[in-house]
């Protein structure tokens, strides 16, 4: 039965769709954990029988919505996913709360700050504050950069299940050139990564503009997930900003967002 929702009778729910709502139970489900799960699991956590799991899995791999690991034998989140997490951050919760924060922190380092969210294997800038007297960055609004080049992108990626970056860049094939700087294998990213993990922060030295360095810091949400980054960008002939203004930007992002700091 369906109803005109103005209608007195607009309180009456509308049928569910089945498949609608257990593939939306899915993702939500995938989105609140901290790794990909076996399909077995989700079946059980779920309570949906297995073969309409894998019917459902099956659909959305085709979509991009998850991705198998198969050497695992678990499902994660897909880059399509990611694309949604970007448009939601088009939609300005984010842009919103961060703008003030990184307004704050370029007048304090006297260097640009810029907001970036995951999309696929790239980032997607939705903040960027000009410092004063510094030159245009390529990390305007609305622009896409390669994640893996990028402080934003591997403060993020540092953030992730080792098997979701595997999946994100499986060979040389998914690495894309700037500079002719920067990793171009996975082992290459996996040791940058290791450093970041390390530093708390990731770090670029001309691998997206040569004459420029960034320094990042990822934001957390409440399962440890990276669902963005802060960072700031300067000319190699300027003294370098205090990485700890940059964590301390986002960690009060974080908190602003209604997760607690790590």
């Amino acid at each position: 039965m369906s109803v005109i929702p103005d209608s007195p009778d607009a309180r009456i729910r509308r049928p569910q769709v089945p498949a609608a709502d257990q593939t939306l139970r899915i993702l939500q489900h995938l989105a609140r954990r901290p790794a990909p799960i076996a399909a077995t699991a989700l079946a059980r956590e779920l309570a949906i029988p297995r073969s309409t799991i894998y019917h459902l899995l099956a659909t959305l791999e085709q979509h991009g919505f998850v991705v198998h690991l198969p050497q695992e034998r678990r499902w994660g989140l897909g880059t399509s996913a990611f694309e949604l997490a970007g448009g939601y951050a088009r939609q300005e919760p984010l842009a919103r709360l961060g703008r003030p924060i990184l307004a704050a922190l370029a007048d304090r380092v006297g260097e640009s700050a810029h907001l970036a969210v995951m999309s696929g294997r790239d980032v997607l800038y939705i903040v960027e504050e000009r410092a004063a007297r510094r030159p245009a960055l390529v990390t305007d609004v609305g622009v896409r950069l390669p994640a893996h080049l990028t402080a934003t992108g591997r403060a993020m990626l540092a953030a992730l299940p080792a098997a979701q970056v595997r999946a994100l860049y499986p060979d040389a094939a998914a690495f894309t050139d700037r500079t002719g700087r920067g990793p171009v294998r996975p082992s290459e990213l996996r040791e940058v990564l290791r450093q970041v993990r390390q530093a708390r922060v990731a770090t670029e030295d001309g691998e997206v503009t040569p004459g420029f360095r960034s320094v990042a810091a990822a934001v957390h949400d409440h399962a440890d997930w990276p669902i963005a980054a802060v960072a700031v960008t300067w000319e190699d002939r300027q003294e370098a900003p205090e990485a700890a203004e940059v964590l301390h930007a986002a960690g009060t992002l974080q908190t602003r967002l209604g997760y607690d700091r790590r």
